[in-house]
């Protein structure tokens, strides 16, 4: 009996720390993207992030639904495919701009709040079709969407800023 249980404990953690981890990131990412930010070019900080979160689904047995295999991996596909889009939308409505002294900052804009909106909508409804077809949805196809959306929204911010970056590392007018 108490191996039992305790066997249910170590499946059931997982899915708690899968849950306070995409409460965190999205809570961070929501903070962040409203507030003004000097962009930082280094491409390893874009990569961190989507990296754990990838890690941390792929490691997840609960990825695909066993009973419904094919089903649950094409609603898995479909949901990682849809927030590509959405965090290609995402990365467009970020305003970037320059200073004064050439720094490239970026901010989230009132469009990045309804694209936040948007992958919302997206995300329940993907859930409810699955739901309606008996397919379970964890966590782990949840944080591998959200990795998929931080990497590709963050590709695209900084494929953006390079265009307003000083070219060979200093502002143009400064020497």
């Amino acid at each position: 009996m108490n191996a039992r249980k305790a066997k249910q404990e170590m499946i059931e953690m997982p899915g708690l720390a899968n849950a306070v981890v995409i409460v965190a990131v999205v809570g961070y990412v929501i903070f962040r993207q409203f507030q003004a930010r000097q962009w930082n070019p280094n491409p390893r900080r874009l990569l961190v992030v989507p990296a754990v979160l990838a890690f941390m689904a792929l490691r997840d047995p609960h990825l695909v639904d066993p009973h419904h295999q094919a089903l649950s991996a094409a609603f898995l596909i479909i949901g990682v495919v849809v927030e590509i889009g959405l965090g290609t939308a995402w990365g467009f409505t970020t305003r970037i701009w320059t200073d004064a002294q050439g720094a490239v900052w970026s901010k989230g804009t009132k469009a990045s709040f309804f694209a936040w909106i948007g992958m919302l909508v997206v995300r329940i409804a993907l859930y409810a079709a699955a739901a309606a077809m008996g397919v379970a949805q964890g966590q782990a196809g949840l944080l591998l969407a959200l990795a998929a959306l931080l990497l590709v929204r963050g590709a695209v911010v900084t494929w953006r800023a390079r265009e307003f970056a000083p070219a060979y590392g200093s502002p143009a007018g400064s020497l």
